[in-house]
């Protein structure tokens, strides 16, 4: 069974800077390619990404365009550096330009693009923040649709303070982040497998009406 892995590197850093992140992708990547998943890394800051809750916010907006390779993939992973102790400005970009697909459900059965892609976060840094940034994006990327595995998540940090950052400390080379790779991408595969047999049946329109008829309020 065929499947892609898209990589939002949320780094602050433009191409061709060296970026952490992507180094740590470059991990991940390699043990996707072990189960014959095809992977493509997408740095978001090289694309004019605007502000906004929508999925296109007109002239000169590259979302819609990221946002086609989303839809593209089978997996999703959200990778992102640590800054002021929690995940980055573009990861935060990122995560409030997924709203718009809210607006994009399927008619007849009311479910999100999203709703039988699987997903997941990667954070790197050198300083706390890690598992802040990790809760707060695994309930972003269910809110939005994605269905995120068990363990669906893996981290490096250094020491506490500043210090070496993934590269430069062979972050590679480290038990606990890469065991956590394995099983965030094994986990990821074998749902994203399952989901592409078998995909919700969920009618998100038909539970609104449930919904609707034992509450007193519309909203």
């Amino acid at each position: 069974m065929a499947l892609k892995a898209l990589f939002l590197n949320c780094t602050l850093k433009k191409s061709p800077e060296t970026s952490n992140t992507a180094a740590f992708i470059k991990q991940a990547e390699k043990i996707f390619a072990e189960l014959d998943v095809k992977t493509e890394q997408v740095r978001v800051i090289d694309h004019q990404v605007k502000f906004g809750n929508s999925s296109d916010e007109g002239t000169r907006d590259d979302w819609p365009e990221i946002l086609e390779k989303v839809k593209a993939s089978d997996i999703m992973i959200i990778a992102t550096p640590i800054w002021r102790g929690d995940r980055s400005s573009v990861a935060k970009l990122v995560a409030e330009r997924f709203d718009g697909i809210w607006n994009e459900a399927d008619e007849a059965t009311g479910q999100y693009p999203t709703f039988n892609k699987v997903a997941g976060v990667m954070v790197d840094g050198n300083e706390d923040g890690a598992k802040k940034a990790i809760s707060s994006i695994c309930f972003d990327l269910s809110e939005h649709g994605f269905t995120v595995p068990v363990n669906a998540f893996s981290y490096y940090v250094g020491k506490a303070g500043p210090g070496p950052a993934y590269i430069e400390a062979k972050g590679d080379r480290h038990f606990f982040t890469n065991r956590n790779l394995y099983h965030m991408v094994y986990n990821l595969v074998h749902l994203a497998k399952v989901l592409k047999e078998k995909p919700y049946p969920t009618n998100v329109n038909d539970l609104k009406k449930k919904a609707e008829k034992i509450s007193d309020t519309e909203n």
